[in-house]
C-alpha cells in the first residue's frame, strides 16, 4: 500500500478568467516560497480533485468564491465539517466539483484527514489574466497564511469551520 503524504496544496481556477484564476496564482507564489512543499494546480473538477486528494492526510485548497461579501474578503472552512455550499461558498465555478468530490469521497471512504479551503471573494470573472486589485492583495495574505500553516505556525488541527480570516 502506498505512503500518505502528509499535506497537499490545491490552487484552484481558470488562468483566464480574471479573479478566478486566483487560486493558481497563490499555488505558484507559495511554490515560489517553499519549493520542497507538495502544491499542485487543478480546475476543480470533481474527480480529478478526488485523485489528488488520495494519498494526502491534509489537504488546503485555495479557490476564488462569490458571495455577498466584499471583493477580496478571505473565508477559511474546514469542508469536513460543514456543507460549505450554505456558509460562504454559495458561487464558484468550482461549487459543483468540489461538492461533488467532498461527496463522492465520503462515499468512497477516500476522504483525506484534514480538508481546509480558502475562499478569496472575486470581483471580477470576465476574460483575462490579471487579478484585480482587492484579490491580488487577498492572494498575498492567504500565501502568508498557508506558508504559517506548513511551516507549523498556524493551526491545521483546530480549524474553524468558517470564518473570514
Amino acid at each position: 500500500m502506498p505512503t500518505r503524504r502528509s499535506l497537499r496544496v490545491i490552487g484552484l481556477g481558470n488562468a483566464y478568467r480574471c479573479d478566478d484564476g486566483v487560486g493558481l496564482h497563490v499555488a505558484r507564489s507559495l511554490r515560489r516560497r517553499l519549493p520542497w512543499a507538495d502544491v499542485v494546480e487543478a480546475s476543480g473538477e470533481a474527480t480529478a480533485l478526488l485523485e489528488l486528494w488520495g494519498d494526502a492526510e491534509r489537504v488546503l485548497m485555495i479557490d476564488a468564491i462569490v458571495s455577498d461579501a466584499p471583493a477580496g474578503t478571505v473565508r477559511r472552512l474546514d469542508l469536513l465539517a460543514i456543507d460549505h455550499l450554505q456558509v460562504g461558498f454559495r458561487s464558484s465555478s468550482h461549487t459543483f466539483g468540489l461538492a461533488h468530490a467532498v461527496a463522492m469521497a465520503r462515499a468512497l471512504s477516500r476522504l483525506p484527514g484534514s480538508l481546509v479551503a480558502y475562499g478569496i471573494e472575486a470581483r471580477d470573472l470576465s476574460y483575462g489574466q490579471s487579478l484585480s486589485t482587492p484579490v491580488e492583495q487577498a492572494a498575498g495574505q492567504v500565501c502568508d497564511l498557508l506558508c504559517a500553516e506548513i511551516l507549523g505556525y498556524g493551526n491545521l488541527d483546530n480549524d474553524r469551520a468558517t470564518g473570514q480570516v
